[in-house]
Formats: C-alpha cells, structure tokens, sequence
C-alpha cells in the first residue's frame, strides 16, 4: 500500500457512499485509476465491506452493556464453540478474546436492564458453557469508532 492507498482508505471511511469521481478528486487520481485500486483494496481484504452506521438510539436501544466472560475450559474445541456461537449471535455486537481473568468481553445493546437479563438468558447463555465474571453498563456513548487512524508506513 502506498499513500494514495492510504488516501482512499480516509475518504471510504469518512463518506463510502460518495461517487468515485469525488473519491478520486479527493485523493489526486484519474476516476479509473482509483477504481482500479479500490477494487484491488477489497480484493486483497483490506477493506472488507460497506455498511450504515445505524443509531441505537433509533432503534429504542438506549443502553450498552459490557459482560466479561468466563469459559469452563481453554481448550480449543469450547474456546472455537464459545466463538462460532457468539459470531452467529446478532444481539452480540463485539466479542473480544482477552488477556486477565475473563476469557472474553461482549458489547451488548439493549433497551433496558430487563432486556439485557433477557438477552443474557436467552441468547448470550446459549452461546455455550460459561459464567459471567463481571459486567458493566455504559451511561452514554461519547464517540463511535467510525474510522481507523489509517497512517502510511
């Protein structure tokens, strides 16, 4: 990648709906030039889709919630079942494996506590064999990671 590459990246994170020809103008390329390298971006994994940044808010789903879990056993094959399950979870907006003493931390959205404790018994439990270490609720978010600090190498 090199810094036109990296231009790119900036302006798809900051507006992917914009037409190529601002793109391009946007980064100091010919339109075709910069949807060569666009389709090389996406075909080489750097960038792996497109989506809208949807307001919780919106959508009645006011608070977030932050469980931190534990696993009955590290081997491979509970860790790989806690995950697979956890990725076709909808409800589980992040799932990070962590270092300390839970095994993962989840971001939840929900309306309310009592939707929460409903998403944890009906969803998140049945995610596999485990125990909730600890959990916090976030008061309010001040900024959504929108965009990675993209620098050139």
């Amino acid at each position: 990648m090199d810094v036109s590459d990296h231009k790119i990246l900036v302006a798809l994170q900051r507006d992917s709906r914009q037409p190529i020809h601002e793109t391009a103008r946007l980064v100091g390329l010919s339109q075709s030039a910069c949807h060569r390298r666009i389709s090389l971006l996406e075909k080489s994994g750097v960038i792996q889709g497109y989506g809208a940044r949807v307001s919780p808010d919106a959508l009645g789903l006011t608070m977030s919630f932050y469980p931190e879990v534990s696993l009955s056993s590290q081997s491979e094959a509970v860790l790989l079942a806690f995950e697979t399950a956890a990725q076709n979870c909808p409800e589980i907006l992040e799932c990070h494996l962590m270092m300390g003493s839970a095994d993962y931390l989840i971001r939840l959205a929900a309306q309310n506590t009592k939707d929460y404790e409903s998403l944890y018994r009906t969803r998140v439990a049945a995610c596999g064999a485990h125990s909730v270490v600890d959990g916090d609720e976030n008061g309010q978010t001040l900024a959504w990671l929108c965009a990675l600090n993209i620098r050139p190498h």
